[in-house]
């Protein structure tokens, strides 16, 4: 049965800054690169082959999955980059201190914005320095401006069904190193954890969480490799 690791980025350097990231692509901090040789450490130590892996198209999760797989000597695995695996547009919020956007906001709003399901925070300016639809890491793709997390879902969910899927299906054992709330996604639709519960799972940095798969993808047993790092999981 094929096996499936979900691998969240370390620190990265507005992280440490507490400062909201979505699509700006900063590097991890020492810290984020030591997350990084825990995580493969830990997956060399479970003795993990992977096939192949997937990662976003920013820096901190590239990064974190090399230094993962440099660890265990898999780094020569075949890695696709998809902008659908970004972490969430975060709008008008980019680049705020999360501290003080709560202050100026009220602390209600700001987790409203952070972890509902389907509100998204006030959208950046289409132009202006968070739009990024001139990079071209996404070709023609147009910029969000913002994103829920539903918005998150439904760009990830057809990179999962067109590239990640046919490779489990096939019996492969797969890395995807990404973000929180693009982590998130892929975890509401395998453990068909409901929108209002969504909000309540966390997905810590740096810790492997290892998914086995029975019949048609569905999870038959799931846990953090460090376990004295691990948050609870969905019931399945």
């Amino acid at each position: 049965m094929p096996s499936l690791v979900l691998l969240r980025h370390g620190q990265s350097l507005w992280n440490l800054e507490n400062r909201f990231t979505g699509w700006v692509d900063v590097d991890l901090t020492a810290e984020g690169e030591a997350e990084a040789r825990r995580a493969g450490e830990l997956i060399a130590a479970e003795g993990l082959r992977f096939d192949r892996g997937f990662a976003s198209v920013l820096t901190r999760a590239i990064r974190t999955s090399d230094i993962a797989l440099g660890v265990g000597q898999q780094l020569w695995i075949p890695i696709l980059k998809d902008w659908r695996l970004n972490e969430r547009h975060y709008g008008a919020l980019t680049g705020l201190n999360k501290s003080e956007t709560a202050e100026r906001h009220g602390e209600d709003q700001v987790r409203l914005w952070r972890r509902s399901y389907e509100i998204s925070p006030p959208p950046a300016d289409r132009g202006g320095p968070f739009d990024f639809s001139g990079d071209r890491r996404y070709g023609s793709v147009l910029s969000p401006l913002t994103e829920s997390l539903k918005d998150t879902l439904e760009r990830v969910l057809p990179c999962w069904e067109t590239e990640i899927a046919p490779c489990l299906t096939a019996g492969e054992t797969v890395l995807i190193s990404a973000h929180g709330n693009s982590l998130r996604a892929i975890v509401k639709s395998l453990f068909a954890v409901g929108d209002d519960d969504i909000v309540g799972v966390e997905v810590p940095t740096g810790n492997p969480l290892l998914i086995d798969l029975g019949p048609e993808l569905s999870p038959r047993a799931a846990r953090y490799l460090d376990e004295a790092r691990a948050t609870p999981l969905p019931h399945f």
